[in-house]
């Protein structure tokens, strides 16, 4: 089994408090609002948000992919940390076991932040990951932060 780590960073003009609130611990309700396209629904499954529960993200018809389900492993709400597993769905294809992320926000300017992400794609025996195979969901991921962060600008009293 290989394992593959790619780290993304991403400015924003949204302070890390707000960013961290919105993407990490109101995700369940706000990407199905702002993100209507592609994701259809996000539901715990198990728990409510904190360390150990699991959350299913339900895509639209419109997705190549239809659930992906994440394992939160750890998540620092004073630090604007939050580290999770994708434990189940299409997504994985047939090359991968899991996809681990970590991520976290910090001060940048006068009231931005630096958003952070670290991903590692564990493979299946016998499989490497290509720079290629993941292209995909690092563009997706820095979309959804986009997007996020537009909604934030655009509503500043929102997640303060």
């Amino acid at each position: 089994m290989g394992l593959t780590r790619i780290t993304q960073t991403f400015k924003t003009q949204v302070t890390p408090a707000r960013m961290f609130n919105a993407l990490i611990l109101d995700s369940h309700n706000l990407c199905p609002k702002l993100m209507f396209s592609s994701i259809k629904s996000i539901e715990f499954i198990h728990g409510d948000g904190e360390v150990g529960s699991t959350k299913q993200i339900n895509f639209t018809e419109a997705s190549p992919f239809k659930y992906v389900k994440h394992r939160i492993d750890e998540l620092d709400k004073e630090k604007f940390f939050c580290k999770y597993t994708l434990i189940e769905g299409d997504a994985l294809t047939d090359k991968l076991e899991s996809i681990t992320y970590e991520v976290s926000f910090e001060g940048y300017g006068y009231g931005g932040c630096i958003c952070k992400m670290t991903s590692e794609y564990k493979a299946k025996e016998g499989i490497e990951i290509r720079e290629e195979d993941i292209e995909l969901g690092k563009d997706r991921a820095i979309g959804m932060y986009e997007v996020i962060e537009a909604y934030l600008m655009a509503h500043p009293h929102a997640y303060t």
